[in-house]
């Protein structure tokens, strides 16, 4: 007897599983008396019976199915093993844990704008975090027909709508097309909503959605890095002297010649004037001592300055110290 049992005994688990696997099903086997149920860590069991519910098990560990589980299924509790024959059900496992993807947009996505009449592509990437929530749906949509299910069969369904909740969420609300970063947390959060109702028919939710980056054609990152300098700078002047520097320095204008030789003039011209104006700004006036008010005419005759004209008779005075005509006193 005991030869017999042993060789009707099975072992049920997860026997092929992987990180990226979603479910598993452990079917069209019979369950033997003595069988054993092997449940890890991170897993769940559902026991299934012409395509429906019959228990889950959540616990981790290992398991008679005589005694332990078969008492607990839902319309099986009364079977009983016969010599011969087993137990034909069955066994969905379920990963428990959340999932992280990577995306990327496969193409640029073209996104309406006033300032490019064909749009502005754009390409992104981020992550994306989900995890099964709801069994029944699991099964009704999925497992019902599948014998696995995995990370990469979800992912293609998130692609295949990302590029178009990409440009509902940019475009809405007239989202600046050269500053989508700052966007980023506003715009990741609407795609994940739309995302949970697509994927929640599937028995899943998605948990989170993170847009790392958003990338421009070169051409316009050019642009982009172009303004950012004008501002940066603050005038034009200023800019033609940097990029007058950086083409000098970057070997664009070697090569002697008259050309050569003009521009190295004007960008040193241009320093030099530069570095007066700013020493210049930069000395403060010095205060000069107030001068002492001239005396008036009449202060003049006061202080024995020799007077022209005799101020008693008018007559013209020729340097002396008294007046000709009358002898007034004249200093």
């Amino acid at each position: 007897m005991g030869f017999f049992k042993n060789q009707f005994s099975n072992v049920v688990e997860w026997e092929e599983f992987r990180d990226d696997m979603i479910f598993w099903k452990w079917s069209n086997r019979e369950i033997k008396k003595g069988s054993k149920l092997i449940i890890r860590s991170g897993q769940d069991a559902i026991f299934m019976n012409n395509g429906k519910i019959e228990g889950i098990f959540e616990d981790e560990g290992e398991y008679n199915i005589d005694s332990d589980i078969i008492p607990f299924l839902s319309t099986l509790k009364g079977f009983k093993f016969g010599f011969n024959s087993g137990m034909r059900v069955e066994v969905l496992f379920v990963n428990t844990k959340e999932f992280t993807v990577r995306w990327g947009t496969q193409n640029p996505v073209l996104i309406p704008t006033p300032q490019l009449p064909g749009g502005m592509p754009i390409r992104a990437n981020g992550t994306f975090n989900f995890k099964v929530n709801d069994y029944v749906t699991l099964i009704d949509k999925i497992a019902g027909i599948k014998d696995s299910y995995l990370v990469e069969d979800l992912k293609l369904r998130i692609t295949a709508v990302l590029d178009q909740l990409l440009m509902k969420w940019i475009s809405k609300e007239g989202k600046d097309m050269f500053n989508l970063q700052a966007n980023a947390f506003e715009i990741a959060k609407g795609i994940r909503e739309d995302l949970d109702m697509e994927v929640m028919g599937h028995g899943m939710t998605i948990t989170g959605f993170q847009v790392m980056s958003f990338n421009y054609p070169q051409e316009i990152q050019d642009m982009i890095t172009k303004t950012a300098s004008h501002e940066m700078i603050g005038n034009l002047q200023k800019y033609q002297q940097v990029s007058m520097t950086d083409a000098m320095s970057s070997g664009k204008l070697q090569g002697g010649g008259a050309a050569s030789d003009m521009a190295g003039m004007m960008m040193g011209m241009n320093m030099a004037n530069e570095m007066m104006k700013n020493m210049n700004q930069n000395q403060k006036p010095q205060s000069q001592p107030q001068k002492e008010s001239e005396p008036s005419d009449s202060a003049a005759s006061q202080g024995g300055k020799k007077l022209n004209f005799c101020p008693n008779c008018g007559a013209k005075n020729e340097g002396a110290n008294f007046c000709p005509n009358c002898g007034q006193k004249l200093n």
